[in-house]
């Protein structure tokens, strides 16, 4: 019987060599076969009008290029989550798990989770609460006015008391202001005590209320973890080597060790899931987006973007055990060194080279700091001032002693250090200068991908200069004012920034050979020569 889900490449393919290891889904250049693929997908799309406003949304989608059976070359296509309302399309291979069952466990759980919702929001909108919530407010108010009140006519009182004892009266007057005084402290004592009386009988019965919400809130909780973990249960992964564990077994050993909400349902582990169960050998794989790009978050359409981290890495970890697949890059950086461009016997100021970690990492890798360590072998404490992205090139201040690290720490937290980098983009700019100011912070399902929030981001603020249009690209100067965590690369591709990516950007853009960003001049003030230090390193594109 013809598997619907295996599509045959329309053009001919004789010709394209086949890659010889599996697509390392972290950190990759889309194989030809993927980007044809991608290509019949689009096809095939805008062939659906009654899916365009779904389109239009945007969507992660995703290709795997696979031999079959009878040793023919084809593809499998997936979407992530839902899509124009269900999760299960003929074109596409189908769920993982199908929650959407309309009589499903999952389902079924859904509706008492609504169930919940509806009792809380009944009980937080009942003419009791409102009633209770706003008397308290106001008995809290009438209270303040009053006690506010009291107290003024008491500064008075004691204002006239005072003229008084100094018109040399008798003895008796002067106990009887004593005891005036003392009657109006006692008195707003009474005054405070019948208020608070009021407030706290009519907030016990408003926390009545409150518990009982509090109950229910407790309840849908706990509800919503078993619910989850069932579904967890039911989300049976397999690998190569046919072996097969659930979401909870495969997030068990990992920190968090409950799995994010959404896990198992992209699109990378779907066509694997389905290529493993028809016995299908994987070849290649890709993932890209199609539409309107979340807000906040940087997507483009028709790029290819890497797996998430957060939800698909342990599992796409242990679904591509016993595939050979290509090495990770971060562990093929042996060959990079680092470049001492200035040295004293304080601090050295080196040249880092795209593709090597400034710092040690979760993988035993080779970084910046190792490299110093084995270059400065005579000094005790080495310190990295600041990061470059593992993708960036450029200048970075090493210190050689605790004192000048903080020295150097206290310059960049008053923004004393500038800061040059250089940078191609992809497309050409229409303003040759000007300020970005998007804030920026982590997208917590996604690390290490920033997006812009106006909430919850940090302040990020870059100066730019257009200085070269090359074939179609932009060269650019940045002056980062701040320094967020790919500052430069989400205000380079945000639409609100400049809306064009810097080319080799594989998070915010498209991947080439390499990210062409460069620190390419550093200027501080040197903290025992006390003098200004300026090192320049130029970019070799």
């Amino acid at each position: 019987m013809k598997d619907v889900k295996f599509h045959v490449f329309s053009n001919d393919i004789s010709n394209i060599k086949l890659p010889p290891k599996f697509t390392f889904p972290f950190c990759y250049t889309p194989h030809e076969l993927c980007i044809l693929a991608k290509n019949e997908v689009m096809s095939f799309l805008s062939t659906r009008y009654d899916w365009q406003k779904s389109l239009s949304e945007g969507k992660m989608f995703g290709v795997l290029v696979v031999k079959n059976n009878k040793d023919e070359i084809g593809f499998l296509a997936s979407f992530s989550g839902i899509f124009n309302g269900t999760n299960n399309i003929e074109y596409f291979v189908p769920p993982i798990y199908d929650l959407l069952t309309p009589n499903g466990f999952f389902k079924t759980g859904e509706k008492k989770l609504l169930e919940f919702s509806n009792m809380i929001l009944s009980l937080q909108q009942s003419e009791k609460y409102i009633f209770l919530k706003n008397k308290i407010v106001e008995l809290e108010k009438n209270s303040n006015k009053e006690i506010e009140k009291y107290k003024n006519f008491m500064l008075e009182s004691k204002k006239n008391r005072e003229f008084l004892r100094s018109q040399c009266i008798s003895k008796s007057q002067s106990q009887e202001l004593i005891t005036q005084s003392q009657f109006q402290k006692a008195e707003l004592k009474r005054i405070k005590q019948r208020w608070a009386a009021e407030i706290n009988n009519t907030k016990a019965k408003f926390e009545t209320i409150l518990k009982e919400i509090d109950n229910l809130k407790a309840e849908r909780k706990a509800f919503s973890i078993q619910l989850q973990k069932k579904l967890f249960e039911k989300f049976v992964i397999l690998n190569a080597l046919g072996q097969s564990k659930n979401l909870l077994e495969i997030f068990a050993p990992l920190p968090q060790q409950i799995p994010p909400s959404g896990a198992g349902d992209c699109a990378a582990p779907k066509l694997l899931q389905y290529a493993y169960n028809q016995q299908y050998k994987p070849i290649a794989m890709a993932e890209f987006w199609l539409g309107k790009s979340p807000t906040g978050i940087i997507r483009r359409h028709g790029n290819f973007y890497p797996a998430c981290i957060a939800k698909c890495r342990p599992i796409l970890n242990f679904m591509l055990t016993g595939l050979d697949v290509e090495p990770d890059p971060m562990l093929a950086n042996k060959k990079l060194k680092i470049e001492i461009v200035y040295d004293d016997n304080y601090l050295a100021v080196i040249n880092k080279p795209a593709g090597l970690q400034s710092v040690p990492g979760k993988l035993d890798v080779d970084c910046v700091f190792y490299q110093a360590k084995r270059l400065f072998s005579d000094v005790e404490n080495l310190f990295i001032v600041h990061r470059l992205d593992m993708a960036t090139s450029g200048l970075l201040i090493i210190a050689k002693s605790k004192e000048i690290y903080q020295s150097l720490q206290v310059q960049f937290k008053n923004r004393l250090i500038k800061k040059r980098y250089i940078a191609l983009l992809d497309g050409k700019l229409k303003t040759t200068k000007g300020k970005i100011d998007l804030p920026i912070c982590c997208n917590p399902n996604d690390r290490p991908r920033q997006i812009v929030d106006y909430t919850y981001g940090k302040p990020a603020i870059t100066f730019f200069e257009v200085s070269d249009f090359i074939n179609g690209f932009t060269r650019v100067v940045f002056h980062p004012l701040t320094g967020r965590t790919h500052q430069l690369r989400v205000h380079a591709a945000h639409p609100n920034g400049l809306n064009c990516p810097i080319v080799g950007d594989m998070l915010y853009g498209r991947a080439a050979d390499r990210m062409f960003l460069h620190a390419e001049s550093i200027k501080f003030t040197h903290p025992v020569f006390l003098r200004e230090i300026c090192v320049e390193k130029k970019a070799d594109f």
